[in-house]
């Protein structure tokens, strides 16, 4: 199975990527996490990402917070997809990562997920692995299915409390 890198401009980023990682950890997928700048490692990070698909990764999510250039940096230097994390890490709340991650010049795109949504950034990396491993498909469905439940059985219990 290919790996997913989870890549975070800052160790500061960790307690909201852990929620990737444990996201990942729940489907089974392998997964290597680093820390690297766009500002301070960009040699780095270029290295990696270029190296990446070698590497055997088949997606990389970035994480990073203010002006979250390291999705677009990672971009630049692979044909992988990259999927953004902007990081609530200033005043702006966020906003500044969200702008910086999700506005990327025509050819070098970065999808990107909510402020602080690495939960569903996990998720989306586990869809685009799922094209070539039916294993993972088949776990995303069995999610899919328990979701759903869970949606059905807080209404019923909604529902029986107000008709009381």
């Amino acid at each position: 199975m290919l790996k997913a890198a989870i890549i975070m401009g800052s160790d500061s980023d960790l307690p909201i990527v852990q929620k990737c990682a444990d996201t990942l950890d729940k489907f089974g997928v392998p997964y290597e996490m680093h820390v690297m700048s766009a500002h301070r490692t960009p040699q780095l990070a270029a290295e990696f990402s270029s190296k990446a698909r070698e590497n055997g990764f088949g997606v990389i999510i970035a994480a990073a917070g203010k002006a979250a250039h390291l999705g677009g940096v990672l971009a630049a230097y692979t044909t992988l997809p990259v999927i953004g994390i902007p990081i609530k890490a200033s005043e702006l709340d966020g906003l500044d990562a969200l702008l910086a991650t999700v506005q990327m010049p025509s050819g070098v795109p970065v999808a990107t997920v909510a402020i602080n949504g690495a939960a569903n950034a996990a998720i989306l990396a586990v869809q685009m692995l799922s094209l070539s491993e039916p294993t993972l498909a088949a776990k995303l469905e069995e999610e899919k299915i328990k979701m759903r439940e869970q949606v059905i059985e807080k209404d019923r219990k909604i529902a029986k409390g107000i008709e009381q």
